[in-house]
């Protein structure tokens, strides 16, 4: 094993124990805390901010030489080489009314570009990880997985028997005919990781953040799929110093590359 294999392993098993050790904690929590509206009208809670503090703690006593940007704290890109992005609760709303559908995401940046993605479904017990090197010149372990199963993105046509996943903010997609079933599933992550499982052909969210598209962008296209930004194309790499706080980046993952043609045109009514 070469030291990025053995760096990547460790970065592997530290996502799992850090979101198993406080995945308990939130489960005891979920429809039982009030949340809070911020600015952008997205809510919080007193368990997003403890699952912050905690996974940031988590990230500075393993790897001290980290950069963190995170949903609750830390907004602005930062002048290390490796970074991590992370969202302790993927899906508030679902979490704050006991849907039980939410994530924690977790996302390894190297000069600004994701490279590993993690994403764990506490109630479904599903852990979700992949690599993604694109034009980073790094080199190391391959593939998209759930629970260490391989997964891929389905090799089908679209048609009406199919899914595609819309959020809250793309309905407007639906004044038009669409090819597929829609379905609406409340967590941004999660939304967009069943195009990489293939149980759905197609997802878009209208108004993500950067943690809430950091992980998937790389699970996505380690499963065979592919991830387009509808608004900013060169959003990777970031950019160090910028606030990525309120920047919204409207996303679109199809299962094959072949089928953009088909879902882009449906969906840049979002932008």
């Amino acid at each position: 094993m070469d030291k990025m294999e053995q760096f990547l392993s460790e970065v592997l098993h530290f996502c799992q124990k850090t979101t198993t050790a406080i995945a308990d904690t939130l489960i005891e929590k979920a429809g039982n805390v009030s949340p809070t509206a911020k600015d952008d009208g997205s809510l919080v809670t007193s368990a997003d901010r403890w699952a912050d503090q905690t996974i940031r703690d988590a990230i500075a006593s393993k790897f001290p030489n980290h950069g963190v940007l995170t949903e609750e704290t830390t907004h602005i890109f930062p002048d290390q080489d490796w970074c991590w992005i992370v969202d302790p609760i993927d899906g508030t709303t679902n979490f704050t009314r006991g849907v039980p559908i939410w994530a924690i995401s977790l996302g390894l940046l190297y000069h600004g570009t994701p490279v590993f993605g993690f994403v764990y479904v506490p109630t479904l017990k599903q852990s979700f990880y992949g690599y993604w090197y694109g034009e980073t010149g790094l080199s190391g372990p391959t593939g998209a997985y759930c629970n260490g199963q391989p997964i891929s993105t389905s090799q089908d046509t679209p048609t009406k028997s199919h899914l595609f996943n819309l959020c809250a903010r793309s309905t407007k997609v639906l004044q038009q005919p669409f090819p597929c079933k829609i379905r609406m599933i409340g967590v941004a992550s999660y939304n967009l990781l069943l195009v990489a499982s293939g149980a759905a052909v197609g997802g878009v969210e209208a108004t993500p953040k950067v943690w809430d598209i950091a992980a998937v962008w790389v699970i996505i296209q380690a499963a065979g799929g592919t991830f387009i930004f509808l608004k900013d194309p060169s959003l990777f790499p970031l950019i160090i110093g910028e606030n990525y706080g309120k920047k919204s980046i409207p996303s679109l993952a199809v299962n094959q590359a072949e089928f953009v043609s088909l879902f882009k045109p449906l969906v840049e009514c979002i932008v």
